[in-house]
């Protein structure tokens, strides 16, 4: 069996500085509208390229059929675009990529770095990842397919904004990759849409950083290149609560956007000035990739949203 070399540090230790040809994203799942939270990710990300003199994508991935809401991948784009957030390159559909996901399992496979499991989450462990059927025999079908490293190893990765990253396998557990009802699990499907649409860099909320690990993995055990990382701090509500889906989608979606990208600038702790609230959305933007300060966000964990007027 040739499972993934042992004691090794995997990841990187990118600095701050973009390659020279920057692509960055922005991956909404259509399982609600945007929220306030969700927009904060995708101003960053779409300011960070743009002040890089980069290109910035839109992907939608709709991989988990049970949670898709009919409509809401033309709501986001909609959205998106009247605060004159639009993608460089047509937005890249999830659900069209069947064929290259399941090339990339075969792969796994292939070089015995995959495993079957039968688990139940009440039977999986610690978490929802470590499975007893790395080590025992899986059960009957259906199961899940779940990939394989040594615990000994150390994935190790610099972050923009929450510095060095290091976590002990034993400690991630092992990601599904393939669900027990048939469906790709996001920790695949990301690392192989990455690569195929040349992402450099991934500016996305910080619900996120504990994925990168296992994303890394696969990057590794795929032979892609690295992109680097920046995880924004995560917004909470004006009472201190997470936001989800549900709330605040209307804050998003109906309110003015000079409104909606001020505040977001706010947010993002970039100082904008009050008359931006008075600029068109062509202006508001040219003013946050002329005056995009990143820096001004390392080392924060959460930020929260001002309560209404």
């Amino acid at each position: 069996m040739n499972v993934a070399r042992s004691n090794t540090a995997i990841g990187t230790t990118a600095t701050a500085e973009p390659a020279k040809v920057y692509r960055g994203r922005f991956a909404p799942s259509p399982s609600g509208r945007l929220h306030s939270g969700s927009l904060l990710a995708a101003l960053g990300s779409y300011l960070d390229a743009r002040h890089h003199g980069g290109r910035w994508l839109i992907r939608i991935e709709d991989l988990d059929t049970p949670r898709n809401l009919p409509g809401l991948a033309g709501d986001i784009l909609q959205t998106l675009a009247r605060l004159g957030l639009e993608s460089d390159e047509a937005p890249l559909y999830q659900s069209s990529r069947h064929a290259a996901y399941q090339q990339a399992l075969a792969h796994l496979q292939a070089e015995g770095l995959t495993y079957p499991c039968s688990c139940t989450r009440s039977q999986a462990g610690p978490g929802i990842y470590g499975g007893h059927c790395r080590s025992s025999p899986s059960g009957p079908p259906p199961y899940a397919l779940r990939l394989r490293q040594a615990d000994e190893r150390i994935v190790a990765f610099v972050d923009r904004f929450a510095g060095l990253q290091q976590q002990a396998w034993v400690q991630l557990g092992d990601p599904i990759l393939r669900r027990r009802d048939g469906l790709i699990a996001y920790q695949l499907a990301v690392v192989v849409d990455d690569d195929y649409q040349g992402i450099t860099d991934i500016v996305r909320g910080s619900d996120l950083l504990d994925s990168t690990a296992w994303q890394l993995a696969l990057i590794d055990a795929l032979q892609q290149p690295v992109p680097r990382y920046a995880h924004l701090p995560l917004l909470l509500a004006a009472d201190g609560s997470k936001l989800s889906k549900s709330r605040s989608a209307a804050a998003v979606a109906e309110q003015p956007p000079a409104t909606v990208l001020v505040d977001t600038l706010t947010y993002l702790q970039q100082e904008p000035p009050a008359e931006l609230y008075r600029a068109s959305v062509s202006e508001i933007l040219a003013w946050g990739i002329a005056h995009w300060q990143p820096e001004r966000l390392r080392g924060l964990t959460t930020l929260t949203e001002k309560g209404p007027a």
